[in-house]
């Protein structure tokens, strides 16, 4: 499935005539990226029995808004860093105004993707994908964690706000990973999706919970990107309020009522090892 998700996003960000901002663009995009999003999209997808093309498509619009985010996240105003994914960040690369064109521009990709003919969908499904990935993605989604991320810095958050915060900045986009992914199918099931929602849910907490336990135990060459950066800029994360150790017994917490959940859906494999990965992986 990697391989198709490569070859897709290669395909729609092809070079035009304006060949720095695509550079930027494909330099931000096509750099080794694990692909969350587009393989939970596949993956809630096969639940669905969709079109493996359709489906494509719609978790390859989804990475290209996460790659857009990324960019904004580690520019000079937001995050400051200078490191992802192994390699200098794109406004180190290109200056900080092509970065933020190079973001702008993917982020109107997905939805030129998502709104073409060539997306063989029934218009009232398109039409609900298109809604819930921009609500997703704005300022009652990624954005909206996002701003709540930079105003808490140095901040003392509750429990409550932290969850709410990261169920936005990182949670929001996974769900729609999900759910979009399931709106793809031929077998739509009312039962099934309000199950996939908690799934959804959980998935996206965990797997922010594990970027969190990730940025206080890996180092940056693991990583990719800088480690220990959360503590460093004084962020609110849950290592900082719980430790170490609680933080980890969350996550496992999570992952097993997430699995029992994901293992009475049908057709449930690939998602099930998918949750496995975000529970167990290094980066």
């Amino acid at each position: 499935m990697l391989k198709l998700i490569e070859q897709m996003l290669d395909k729609v960000l092809v070079n035009n005539d304006n060949f720095l901002l695509h550079e930027a663009m494909r330099y931000s995009s096509l750099n080794g990226g694990k692909r969350i999003r587009p393989l939970l999209a596949i993956a809630s997808g096969e639940i669905a029995q969709a079109p493996l093309n359709t489906v494509l498509v719609v978790g390859v619009a989804i990475e290209l808004i996460h790659c857009y985010s990324l960019i904004h996240d580690d520019l000079p105003a937001m995050d400051n860093d200078d490191l992802r994914r192994g390699r200098a960040t794109c406004h180190k690369q290109y200056s900080e105004a092509v970065a933020i064109l190079a973001g702008d521009a993917l982020q109107t990709k997905a939805f030129e993707l998502l709104s073409s003919d060539k997306l063989e969908l029934d218009l009232a499904t398109k039409v609900k994908i298109i809604h819930y990935l921009a609500v997703s993605s704005g300022n009652q989604g990624m954005v909206g964690g996002q701003c709540i991320d930079i105003l808490s810095t140095g901040n003392f958050l509750t429990m409550a706000q932290l969850e709410q915060m990261h169920m936005l900045k990182t949670g929001a986009l996974i769900k729609a990973s999900i759910l979009c992914g399931y709106l793809t199918g031929t077998t739509y099931n009312a039962d099934i999706y309000n199950n996939l929602e908690l799934v959804a849910t959980n998935i996206g907490l965990l797997f922010q919970i594990t970027d969190d336990i990730l940025d206080a135990t890996a180092n940056t060459v693991t990583l990719g990107k800088t480690a220990n950066k959360d503590l460093i800029n004084d962020k609110a994360t849950y290592v900082k309020f719980l430790g170490l150790k609680q933080t980890q017994h969350l996550a496992t917490t999570i992952y097993a009522a997430t699995i029992e959940l994901i293992h009475q859906l049908p057709h449930h494999t690939s998602l099930a090892s998918l949750c496995e990965f975000i529970y167990t992986r290094d980066n």
